[in-house]
């Protein structure tokens, strides 16, 4: 049976491709050929993120993938686990000065994929400059890879003795949902802001960077939509790897807490509401809670572990892609590169829409906050209003680009 922190790879489905992508724009247009070379080299450091799914024993698992990750010069999606990507479940794309790479979520999460994106950006960008680069802090093909990385990373932790947090919040089940404007198609806002600005109003008003823009995100529903007496539901990713000390794993253990902003509670004092923000935070953002959580998932594979792999790539699947929040906030604390900050001019980290109305993905790096917002129609008016809301308390902003979504999706994965 499948171990508890192995990767459930079918929650990743055609109607909810469950994908994320991080998006690394360089000063410089970018070479495909010199990230091509980059990219295969990488794979013997890597080789977890190099892999095909495979189907046994009524599950999917990870395999080796001798084939090539794709490397494409165009920003069109393709299907992961399909021929276009050599049924690799992760791709490289370029564009202009931006490349990104793009992963199923149900694999990996932001803290998983950042060092080897750094590792990435090290090869190409040695290669592409000539410059001699210190790679303090970069992994590097033909550096052992440390059980840690790849091991159970809470086998140090007794979770079958776990007993119940004494705070578990209860999902809002009606929960306010962003009406529908424009077309049915996913756009991407990409906004700046400088990171001094927002950490001094942080500070000053009691706040953090997801809880900030939780309460901004709460506040524009008020005036996008005064009349909806709904309880505004946020949620806020945490990473259960480094609540319980083990950073360095590469697997999925994110997972989210739950704000939430009711109508009869007054948001015009941004201190009270971000201090009830953090709050709400607090109470289930503690290690207690993760070590809950991860009894929880493994009594989950137990559960699970005897169900056909259709039944689990059908009904689970598609619940789990339900929609459950009306918007989601994540935090990829990287805020340095290390010697790449002064080649890298923006990141930004995009996540597939599916279980959140509009999503906000949040990346800091050279002394700049990135903000994505990610929602599933075309029509501007509810960044609008939240970039009125970011001026209205004194946060500058510079919208630096918009485009439609285009992530890619997976095939089937019948067809492995």
């Amino acid at each position: 049976m499948k171990e508890f922190y192995e990767p459930m790879l079918y929650m990743s489905t055609p109607e909810h491709p469950n994908t994320m992508c991080v998006v690394a724009q360089l000063k410089e247009p970018i070479d495909g050929d010199i990230l091509q070379d980059a990219v295969r080299e990488l794979s013997v450091r890597y080789p977890y993120f190099y892999v095909r799914a495979a189907a046994r024993d009524n599950d999917l698992y990870p395999a080796p993938n001798p084939l090539p990750m794709t490397v494409r010069g165009t920003w069109e999606p393709i299907a992961l686990n399909s021929a276009a990507s050599n049924y690799h479940l992760a791709a490289w794309k370029y564009e202009g000065t931006r490349m990104a790479f793009e992963i199923t979520h149900s694999l990996t999460d932001g803290a998983g994929v950042l060092p080897y994106i750094k590792s990435v950006l090290y090869l190409y960008l040695t290669r592409k400059t000539g410059q001699a680069i210190d790679p303090a802090g970069i992994h590097l093909p033909g550096d052992a890879i440390p059980a840690s990385e790849t091991d159970n990373p809470f086998a140090f932790l007794d979770i079958d003795a776990a007993e119940e947090p004494m705070y578990l919040k209860q999902p809002t089940a009606d929960f306010y949902r962003v009406k529908v404007e424009g077309d049915a198609v996913p756009q991407v806002h990409h906004i700046k802001l400088e990171e001094a600005q927002l950490i001094r109003y942080c500070r000053d008003f009691d706040g953090s960077p997801n809880a900030m823009i939780a309460v901004m995100l709460a506040r524009t529903v008020r005036k996008y939509d005064p009349d909806s007496e709904k309880t505004v539901s946020v949620s806020v990713a945490i990473d259960h790897k480094a609540m319980l000390g083990a950073k360095e794993n590469y697997r999925m253990f994110a997972n989210v807490i739950e704000l939430d902003f009711p109508k009869s509670r007054p948001l015009d004092d941004l201190m009270k509401s971000c201090t009830a923000a953090r709050g709400q935070m607090m109470l289930q953002a503690q290690p207690e809670n993760s070590l809950w959580a991860m009894k929880q998932r493994k009594l989950t594979y137990a559960k699970l572990g005897g169900l056909p792999l259709e039944v689990k790539t059908g009904v689970i699947a598609k619940s789990a892609g339900n929609a459950r929040w009306s918007f989601s906030v994540s935090y990829v604390n990287s805020r340095s590169f290390g010697s790449l900050d002064p080649y890298i001019e923006a990141l930004y980290v995009i996540a597939e829409p599916g279980v959140f109305d509009i999503g906000c993905e949040i990346t800091c790096i050279n002394h700049n906050f990135f903000l994505t917002l990610i929602q599933s129609f075309t029509a501007d008016r509810f960044i609008d209003v939240f970039l009125n809301e970011l001026s209205s308390v004194g946060i500058e902003y510079e919208v630096i680009r918009k485009e439609p979504l285009r992530l890619c999706g997976i095939e089937p994965y019948e067809s492995c």
